[in-house]
Parts: structure tokens; sequence; C-alpha cells
């Protein structure tokens, strides 16, 4: 479990084509504390540790994960979100994410609202039920709050800290995003199916 605080930014250092695809991310940290087995959200996927050395850890990423988020497009030198999975007490600041990536989202639009930048996204039919006005949302593993839902886009305002201290900075429109919708909506969607 994650809350959708990014700690860290990591960059690919080398991406390995297999069975599965392993990809090595050079982080910012001491890695001495970093268990092999230890899971790490990496731009919101979750991903369990198969290797380290001391300014980096390497991840296998199986094919579902590829096709379900942004990962299969990472290349050498990509900036990845990193966020190492939470402790009992630890501080929950965001809101609890699973770090399982339902879909890849799209920035359609940047606007400047003083000082900060509205971005408006647009999200896959799938998850579009699931995105309530004032509600949560993770894109690229950041705990977000959803200011306002079209019918097939939604927008965040995106403070300076954030952009300074996570990818969002860097984001173009045209870029995809990992998404993954609140955990709560998933349940209530399911429990209504059961009432239906």
């Amino acid at each position: 479990m994650f809350t959708g605080i990014v700690t860290h930014i990591g960059f690919v250092r080398q991406i390995i084509k297999g069975g599965d695809t392993r990809l090595e991310i050079t982080v910012p940290f001491e890695t001495g504390d970093l268990d092999i087995g230890a899971s790490v959200a990496c731009s919101g996927a979750c991903m369990t540790v198969i290797e380290k050395g001391a300014d980096w850890f390497a991840v296998s990423v199986s094919g579902e994960s590829l096709a379900k988020t942004t990962l299969g497009r990472w290349h050498r030198g990509t900036a990845v979100n990193l966020e190492r999975a939470l402790k009992a007490g630890d501080e929950i600041g965001g809101h609890i994410v699973s770090g399982h990536v339902d879909d890849v989202g799209a920035l359609v639009s940047m606007a400047r609202e003083g000082d900060s930048t509205r971005m408006t996204f647009e999200a896959p039919e799938s998850l579009r039920q699931f995105i309530a006005s004032k509600g949560s949302i993770t894109i690229d593993g950041i705990s977000l709050t959803v200011n306002d839902v079209g019918s097939t886009t939604f927008d965040i305002n995106v403070i300076p800290h954030t952009q300074v201290v996570t990818t969002l900075g860097e984001r173009q429109v045209g870029d995809a995003v990992n998404l993954e919708i609140d955990m709560l909506a998933r349940y209530v969607a399911r429990l209504q199916d059961y009432d239906a």
C-alpha cells in the first residue's frame, strides 16, 4: 500500500527485454535498507525489487503491466516518480493507493491559474464512472484531488511544489499517464452491481 506522496524522482538507467522486461532505475537515496522483494511504486505501478546496487534497483515488469501502464513506453533517461511502501504508523498524507494502475490516460490541455497549473486529462471510458469532483485520483503515483469532471475528461490543479517534486512539472500535452482510481469508488461501484 502507498499514499500517493512521491518522495523521490528516479531515472531509468537500463531496459532489458526478455520473457518479462527488466527495468533498472537510478535513485537519489541510499538503497541499504531497501530489501530484495520490497514494493516500490514506480510512477504509480507497484513493482517488486529483484536486485539493487548502491544507487539503483531493478524490477521485472510482466506483459500485463506493460499493457496496462506507461512502463512499456519508458526509455533510458525517463523520469520516474518513486514511493516506498507504507509502513505501519506512517503518516497518510495523500489517500490509500494500491499501486495497481487501472489504465492509461492522456494530458489534453494545461492552463496557468495563479501560481498553479490546471491540467485536463482524458480518462478511458472504463474509468470515467469512478472519477468524481472533489474525489481522489492517482496520476503517475501522485495523490491528487479532482476539481471538475466532464463527459470524457477531468481537471486537477497542480501547485508549484508538486510540479517541482514530481514529474508533473515536465508533462506536455499529449503525454500518457498512469491512472489509479480511488479504491473506495471501485468498491462502491461493485456493491451497486450486486444491488442491481
